[in-house]
């Protein structure tokens, strides 16, 4: 069966038409469809300045590093010099946690699979030296975990800090090397890097930030991250690159000319499931791999991973048995009402599957007990308090305390009940952070009997 045909002015139109409707100033669109990728560009890359992104500008793409980490991390257990359930201490006898006995239990495939209990919001800046990974991971070693290791799922940046740590030790290399030589370098990707000083050679996007349903104005600064969190926190790509990383990954490890980046076997270890997520919808994901996001988009299995630097952001999403794979990169404004609706379309058009609609509650409302969600709920930096208005709804106060006490005022909103299951209770909180109608908010158990609540992901046990 031939693949579907890709309409380059009709996807243009409406890349232009979605992309200006939502107010996002600029948008870089990869699509990889029929063994062929199509790039398209839209918008300005900096509203101060008025230029326009090309296909092959590059924006900073935030989590998304994650997946060439654990690619990495993957390119090292082929070649025998780490092993996937190895403990990190082994490898990385400087590594610890404020638990000794957890320290000495944490393995790779927990940090790769986010259940290696590693908190995320740990923005300590180590410097702008090559010992800045080094120096991370051991002021690392005050922070606590969020939940015990192995007991349950909870999104974990920090973790992905000590993988690059680990992929430093065994290569010799700075991390930044590294993925310019293992992956980079033989993907041939030239519109992707990890430093300013390297991006700054190309048409370089700047976020923007502003209320929602307005034009957004550039923000005041293009990186607001340290170097230190790199391998889980930033690359600074093109879509048409990361589409090509993605590609390799469907071809089964190889890259264009041939060369063998990653077996076959561990291209195939990265997309088994290994623990279902309580939150299906913060980023699509009904379950993890390793490093990969896993999607169930109405019975067609797909991966991916998304990104955010404050103010620019990223979506990856591949259907495997379609060929198919779209990348979208934004600065700002409407981001993710463009990626709901052009990704909804080019999906249903070029892999004949149906996208999962957006996060929003039911239109009857279910009754859910509250008895038992109402409490203080503790992890690292953030204390969430859930508890019942003078109307009788329910109320979550999320905020940020100790070392991360400056990043924001305490916030508010109501949670509006989505559904209640034997093992999950699910809330829409009103208005996210960025330009989010809804965001969900998720009550579950940890396997060891510990009741959660999640939000963005991360999980935070009760404790009062």
């Amino acid at each position: 069966m031939s693949s579907p045909v890709f309409d380059a002015a009709h996807w243009q139109a409406r890349l232009d038409e979605l992309r200006a409707a939502y107010h996002v100033p600029g948008a870089s669109l990869a699509v990889l469809t029929g063994g062929t990728v199509h790039e398209l560009a839209s918008g300005v890359l900096h509203r101060g300045t008025g230029v326009e992104v090309t296909a092959d500008s590059v924006f900073l793409a935030g989590s998304l590093a994650k997946v060439y980490t654990a690619t990495l991390v993957m390119q090292l257990i082929d070649a025998g010099d780490l092993d996937l359930d190895a403990t990190v201490v082994s490898v990385l006898p400087e590594f610890a946690t404020p638990d000794p006995e957890a320290t000495k239990t944490i393995t790779i495939r927990q940090l790769l699979s986010h259940t290696g209990g590693m908190t995320t919001d740990f923005n300590y800046d180590s410097g702008r030296g090559d010992d800045c990974l080094a120096k991370y991971v051991e002021a690392a070693r005050n922070v606590a975990l969020d939940v015990p290791p192995g007991t349950g799922f909870s999104y974990g940046g920090v973790g992905y800090v000590v993988l690059g740590r680990i992929i430093e030790v065994l290569t010799g290399q700075t991390w930044d090397q590294a993925l310019k030589d293992r992956l980079f370098t033989p993907l041939g990707l030239e519109h992707s890097m990890t430093l300013p000083e390297e991006a700054l050679r190309f048409r370089v996007a700047m976020g923007h930030m502003g209320a929602p349903g307005q034009d957004p104005d550039p923000a005041p600064a293009w990186d607001l991250m340290p170097r230190g969190v790199a391998p889980g926190a930033r690359v600074i790509v093109s879509a048409g690159d990361v589409a090509r990383f993605a590609k390799m990954h469907l071809d089964g490890g190889v890259a264009p000319d041939g060369t063998r980046v990653l077996s076959a076997d561990a291209v195939a270890a990265m997309q088994r499931r290994e623990i279902d997520t309580p939150d299906k919808w913060t980023v699509s994901s009904d379950a993890w791999g390793l490093g990969w996001t896993l999607l169930d988009w109405n019975g067609a299995f797909g991966f991916g991973h998304v990104g955010s630097a404050v103010t620019q952001h990223s979506y990856l999403r591949v259907i495997p048995d379609a060929g198919f794979a779209v990348v979208l990169l934004a600065n700002g404004g409407g981001f993710t009402r463009l990626y709901d609706d052009l990704v909804r379309e080019l999906a249903a058009e070029l892999a004949g599957v149906r996208m999962p609609d957006a996060f929003a509650p039911p239109a009857i409302l279910p009754t859910v007990d509250m008895t038992h969600l109402v409490g203080t709920y503790k992890r690292e930096g953030v204390i969430t308090t859930i508890f019942q208005a003078d109307d009788g709804g329910a109320r979550i106060r999320y905020e940020f305390v100790d070392d991360m006490k400056d990043l924001s005022p305490p916030l508010e909103s109501d949670l509006v009940p989505v559904s209640q299951t034997s093992d999950r209770t699910v809330f829409a909180a009103s208005g996210g952070p960025y330009d989010e109608d809804h965001i969900p908010v998720v009550f579950a158990t940890l396997s060891n009997g510990t009741p959660c609540v999640y939000v963005s992901m991360r999980a935070t046990p009760k404790t009062a």
